[in-house]
C-alpha cells in the first residue's frame, strides 16, 4: 500500500489510477503483460491475468465478511447472480465449518 501510496502522490493521476500516455488509459493487452511480467518476476507458477486479481480482491473481501451487496456495488454488477460467482468455497472458510456431529463423536 505504501508503494502504490507514494505513487499516487508522486504521479497524481487524474483519471486512471494508473495512466498511460497523455492521460489515457491502458489496453487490455498491456494491463495483461504488465500482470503476467509481475507474477514472473513473483515466481507464480499459476495462471495469472487481471481478471484472477479481480477474483482474489471480491474472495478476500467475502472472507473478511464484507457484505455481498458491497461487493456487487465494487464491481460493477448489475445482478447479485453474476457476483454470486465469488462464493466458492474457499479453503479459509471451509476450515472453519464446523459439523455438529463432530461434537457427538468427539465428546464421548
Amino acid at each position: 500500500m505504501e508503494l502504490l501510496r507514494n505513487y499516487y502522490k508522486k504521479e497524481k493521476p487524474k483519471q486512471w489510477v494508473f495512466e498511460g500516455v497523455n492521460s489515457s488509459k491502458y489496453s487490455a493487452e498491456s494491463i495483461l503483460n504488465v500482470v503476467k511480467q509481475a507474477a514472473k518476476r513473483a515466481k507464480i507458477k499459476k495462471r495469472v491475468d487481471p481478471h484472477i486479481l479481480r477474483h482474489s480482491f471480491a474472495t478476500h473481501h467475502l472472507e473478511q465478511g464484507t457484505d455481498l451487496r458491497y461487493i456487487q456495488e465494487g464491481l460493477g454488477h448489475g445482478s447479485s447472480k453474476t457476483t454470486e460467482i465469488y462464493t466458492h468455497v474457499s479453503k479459509t472458510d471451509f476450515c472453519k465449518f464446523k459439523n455438529p456431529i463432530d461434537d457427538l463423536i468427539n465428546t464421548s
